[in-house]
């Protein structure tokens, strides 16, 4: 479960900056450009992470809460709490909550990232997709320059609405790990708490601090 935790972090990193496709480059800074404008973003979710060769296949849902550089993820049972300073995770199974501080360098991974950072490490380029059957969806096919643990990511995208639909992760292992959007709404009503754990809300939960 940890694991899943660290792929849903890790995504953002995967910056969206297209090379050599003017097309696909338009696309995704019209994306990023939409996402600048809400407040907030409330996203449900379905992961599944599938291994032919491994014969795993795994399918959770989950919640994705953001507001600037401020998350909270549910999933599963773990509970990932973030107010832009600190990050609180809590996991259900064992009751205890780890605490670690916010990573603040540019390439930092966070939810936010995904849509409103760039940089040149990916070549970027518009494909055919079978996820993208529908006429108004667009698939982008993201390749690093340099190698490392993800060989590509295709992110669908509904061109009318500038959102991501959903994206999948393909690393060297043959995971294939993939997320779609069940549920998108912007502008929600947030507050400070929604993104700070409250210990008192958690009966003898053990905590452990990492800072």
């Amino acid at each position: 479960m940890k694991q899943l935790l660290v792929i849903i972090l890790t995504i953002n990193c995967l910056t969206l900056f297209a090379q050599k496709d003017d097309k696909a480059a338009t696309l995704l800074e019209e994306v990023s450009a939409k996402t600048k404008t809400y407040k907030s973003i409330k996203a449900d979710f379905t992961y599944t992470m599938d291994n032919k060769s491994a014969r795993i296949h795994e399918s959770k849902t989950g919640t994705l809460l953001v507001s600037g550089e401020k998350y909270k993820i549910n999933v599963a049972g773990q509970e990932v709490f973030c107010d832009g300073k600190t990050v609180w995770t809590y996991i259900g199974e064992s009751n205890e909550v780890q605490i670690n501080e916010m990573d603040t360098r540019k390439d930092a991974i966070t939810p936010t990232n995904i849509l409103t950072s760039y940089n040149t490490n990916y070549q970027s380029r518009i494909i055919q997709d079978s996820d993208a059957s529908d006429p108004t969806l667009e698939a982008v096919e993201l390749i690093p320059f340099t190698p490392g643990n993800y060989e590509k990511v295709i992110i669908i995208i509904d061109k009318k609405l500038k959102q991501i639909k959903s994206f999948k992760i393909f690393d060297k292992s043959g995971n294939v790990f993939t997320y779609k959007v069940t549920r998108f709404q912007t502008d929600v009503p947030v507050k400070n708490t929604d993104f700070t754990f409250n210990e008192s809300d958690y009966d003898n939960v053990e905590v452990i601090d990492m800072r």
